[in-house]
């Protein structure tokens, strides 16, 4: 089987190579799937490039791309327990999880079918009767899209999505980690009519084929999800073609506690619970995890043993296996730095309440399964609050006034998402307008929406995905000014 879609066919690499996708639960080889060479990189950006400039593709009708992107939802929810299943074995995470993964991709297509038929063309009052004065989008050109590993399919729907309702034509790399669900989108895709060169997949490592994909003039827009220095050397090489740029670097979130919300004992309960989603799902897996709780001195002791009572006790597992609550870390690579992780934190003089190690369970012995992990006693001078650890650690900070916590969660060089847990509604809007991050969660952790647009402060990137901007990102803007009287310009005389 090839696995590389290039112009409308499916195709082998020309490299020979071949990659193995492990399934992380066991270690185990789920199959191997081809590797991209730059040449093959090449190919699928001419035909994205023939695709849009010589075709009808850009001048289809929006009712014609939101019918198609109608079509893709249609044939995600047909296949999504085999979906699920795919994404599970590549990821590691839950079944339940990859269920509701799918859903949301669902409804992003959705989403931008419904949207892309609303114009957004605008009429510019000039004060001339004569004189029609439009600013109409129009799609932005060729795209190279670049996925992450711990959210395959959904983070790729962000991007492929707002696209097609643009007109717009690309090249897809999903993270060689996890490639696999996003092969089986592209076959939707070329199922639901989408014509050839339109959308083109490219499989293998950033360290290959990133040059390839980033530094050719052909390219227009460059969407990026992934760690903050790969996207530094991504926005470094697309700036000598002055190439568009859109990257989500990541986040070192606050998930800020006061007293007030644990109260009772039932505003106890639920508190705990919110911080150990906000942290664990996915193993701690995902880019808004609230991995740095930052809780009011007064309940700080309480909180803790709680919530490292809990944590303790999380089923882990394999995702297929409906007891897991949680499954293992995506790779071998990714234990090794979850280890490394809990070493310096306990260099550093943080206090380990709970986990620390890798599971001991017997049925586990050949996954990557890293028990939930808990340091007390931090500060902002420790690498485990400062950098993104992307695994089952929380780190616990404590602050004794509002100031003194706002200060705390913004004092990162990140800014992609935050969560306040307060009964204080005033409160709760003061630090929610205070908190320089792209979404902030109010006594909520998590949650989004296709409607709402998602990004990041400072280095967790630039520009947006999901809602309006998230298609603005993938048009352009056009200014046309129609005098219906063709006058003459009368600056120089006859």
């Amino acid at each position: 089987m090839s696995d590389l879609f290039i112009d409308g066919a499916w195709t082998a690499a020309t490299s020979g190579r071949t990659r193995d996708c492990i399934d992380p639960a066991d270690g185990t080889v789920i199959r191997s799937v081809d590797e991209a060479s730059p040449a093959d990189v090449r190919a699928a950006i001419v035909a994205a490039r023939a695709a849009f400039d010589d075709s009808p593709w850009r001048s289809t009708t929006v009712a014609d791309r939101s019918a198609i992107l109608d079509r893709i939802a249609d044939l995600l929810m047909r296949d999504i327990e085999s979906l699920a299943l795919i994404e599970t074995r590549d990821t590691g995470k839950t079944l339940a999880e990859s269920r509701i993964d799918i859903t949301d991709v669902v409804a992003v297509f959705r989403y931008y079918a419904d949207l892309v038929t609303t114009s957004s063309d605008r009429l510019v009052d000039v004060g001339n009767p004569a004189v029609i004065s439009r600013v109409v989008a129009e799609p932005v050109g060729v795209c190279v899209m670049i996925a992450p590993w711990n959210y395959p399919l959904l983070q790729i729907s962000w991007k492929i999505a707002p696209a097609l309702a643009a007109g717009a034509t690309m090249v897809l790399k999903p993270s060689e980690v996890t490639p696999l669900s996003t092969i089986e989108l592209t076959r939707l895709i070329a199922e639901a009519g989408v014509p050839a060169g339109v959308v083109n997949l490219v499989l293998g490592a950033g360290s290959d084929l990133g040059a390839a994909l980033t530094d050719d003039p052909d390219v227009d827009l460059i969407s990026f999800t992934g760690g903050l220095a790969t996207g530094k050397v991504i926005a470094r090489t697309a700036a000598e073609h002055v190439t568009r740029v859109l990257v989500e670097l990541g986040g070192k979130n606050p998930h800020v506690v006061f007293a007030d919300a644990c109260a009772t004992p039932e505003a106890m309960s639920a508190t705990v619970d919110q911080v150990l989603t906000g942290v664990f799902l996915h193993s701690g897996q995902v880019c808004s995890a609230g991995t740095r709780l930052i809780v009011e001195e007064s309940v700080a002791d309480d909180l803790v043993a709680a919530v490292a009572d809990r944590a303790g006790r999380i089923p882990m597992g394999p995702g297929v296996d409906p007891a897991s609550l949680t499954g293992p870390l995506v790779s071998a690579q990714q234990l090794a730095k979850i280890v490394d992780f809990v070493a310096v934190g306990v260099a550093e003089g943080a206090t380990l309440v709970t986990g620390g190690h890798r599971s001991t369970e017997p049925r586990l012995a050949e996954g990557y399964f890293f028990e939930p992990t808990v340091f007390d006693h931090c500060d902002r001078s420790m690498r485990i609050v400062a950098e993104e650890t992307f695994g089952p650690i929380l780190t616990v900070e404590r602050f004794t006034t509002e100031a003194h916590a706002l200060e705390l969660g913004n004092d990162t060089a990140y800014g992609l998402a935050a969560g306040v847990r307060t009964s204080d509604a005033a409160r709760g809007e003061r630090m929610a307008r205070g908190l320089r991050h792209g979404t902030v969660w109010v006594n909520d952790f998590g949650y989004y929406t296709p409607a709402a647009e998602w990004g990041g402060f400072g280095r967790s990137g630039n520009g947006r995905e999901l809602g309006p901007s998230g298609l603005a990102e993938y048009q352009e803007l056009k200014h046309i000014w129609t005098n219906t009287t063709a006058p003459p310009a009368g600056w120089f005389p006859p």
